[in-house]
């Protein structure tokens, strides 16, 4: 029989309430923002993911599905970013609306090595803020983090935030790391000693070696201009959102610049559950105007982790039993007007003996049953039995829903 592949997952049950939860707790805070969804291919040109995220990263050199499709070499998307970026050139937001405010929910893929909280398959949910270079935009973009933690109700984690310059102060930076990664070149691993000439910031963010080198790195000199922007971001989040300022914060992909920043919890060493910053030569760089841009992405899994067990809001559900085959339409039209009145309800079995059906009930976690028979059609009425205290009382039909819901 075939079986699932290594790193993928059924979900459901507790873990894909969970999921749930945390979706509709995204998308109401995502309304009170003002972002609006947009839908992304899961199959892109692999060139998209290469282009704009970076030759050196893990995700191209080692992580990325792809494979050839009509005449196309393609690829199943590892990220949220890039698919967006397109369509917002694509679709020439920038002539029409240039700010604008995004957020995508739905699956990646990468091949990497299947661990806690991290599968080959998992959902990010993500918000890409572009058109706005103020501070203020990558605030909001943090802000708009919290708020989905505590709407989801994650309280244990804590907030980084570095800044990592732009094209007029980045490559000093980059000259006096790679003098110092040189030194030590020999201790790298393989992957980093190619990264080394081509982009030394990515051995930072290593997950062999970033530790090993992170803590006597040099640190960043921004310029007055970056500095500014930096300054203004931390009043922005004062008194607002805890963080801690870390130097060697580096993010895994080529194209942020200035502010980055990560949402962790756990002591794991992959203990990112969100993470995004400010990118404002991506856009340009994949053949749009020059565009701004801050966004950030969302571990669905991760944060899932990080809540601990899902304790979802008590709601309270009824089974309809039949006792009779003569009243199965009865109860059956029964069961549809109390879906309709709002209240959860199950059942259907009435194929079945009263005994499964009741049976069924339990395993339903169902707080009432609704019990239907002869004489129950003839008068038309239903017993209503609570399941916890084995209390039951006769209902006229119309007045059924309320009953439910009082008691």
């Amino acid at each position: 029989m075939p079986k699932l592949l290594r790193g993928f997952r059924d979900i459901f049950g507790p873990q894909a309430a969970a999921l749930t939860a945390l979706e509709n707790a995204a998308r109401k805070v995502f309304k009170l923002y003002g972002v609006q969804e947009l839908r992304i291919p899961t199959v892109e040109l692999k060139e998209l993911f290469v282009k704009s995220t970076g030759t050196t990263t893990d995700i191209v050199q080692k992580e990325m599905y792809a494979f050839e499709a009509s005449h196309h070499t393609v690829a199943l998307r590892p990220e949220g970013t890039p698919g967006v970026v397109r369509a917002y050139i694509e679709n020439n937001f920038s002539q029409a609306e240039p700010v604008q405010q995004f957020f995508y929910i739905g699956n990646m893929f990468r091949a990497e090595r299947p661990q806690t909280g991290r599968y080959r398959e998992f959902e990010q949910i993500g918000a890409e803020l572009i058109g706005n270079s103020a501070p203020a935009a990558d605030a909001q973009a943090i802000l708009m983090l919290k708020d989905i933690m505590l709407a989801f109700g994650v309280k244990n984690y804590k907030v980084k935030i570095n800044s990592l310059g732009c094209p007029k102060c980045r490559p000093q930076y980059r000259e006096k790391l790679f003098a110092y990664l040189s030194q030590n070149k020999q201790e790298l691993c393989e992957l980093c000693k190619d990264r080394l000439e081509r982009n030394p910031l990515r051995v930072l963010d290593c997950k062999i070696d970033g530790a090993k080198f992170a803590a006597n790195a040099p640190k960043m000199e921004l310029c007055p201009e970056c500095q500014e922007h930096f300054d203004m971001l931390k009043k922005l989040l004062a008194g607002k959102i805890e963080y801690e300022v870390d130097p060697c914060l580096v993010r895994g992909l080529d194209y942020y610049t200035r502010t980055v920043f990560e949402f962790q919890a756990g002591n794991q060493s992959q203990n990112a559950i969100a993470a995004g910053g400010r990118y404002d030569t991506l856009i340009q760089s994949m053949g749009g105007v020059p565009m701004p841009a801050v966004g950030w992405a969302l571990g669905a899994e991760r944060t899932c982790l990080a809540l601990g067990e899902y304790q979802p809001e008590k709601q309270t559900k009824v089974f309809v039993v039949c006792l009779e085959k003569p009243c199965i339409e009865y109860s059956f039209n029964i069961m549809q007007s109390l879906r309709e009145a709002g209240i959860i309800t199950e059942g259907g079995l009435f194929d079945r003996n009263v005994k499964t059906q009741m049976r069924q009930s339990d395993r339903a976690k169902a707080d009432f049953a609704v019990i239907i028979g002869g004489n129950e059609m003839a008068a038309n009425t239903a017993v209503l039995k609570d399941l916890t205290t084995g209390e039951q009382k006769e209902y006229p039909l119309k007045e059924l829903p309320c009953a439910i819901k009082n008691r």
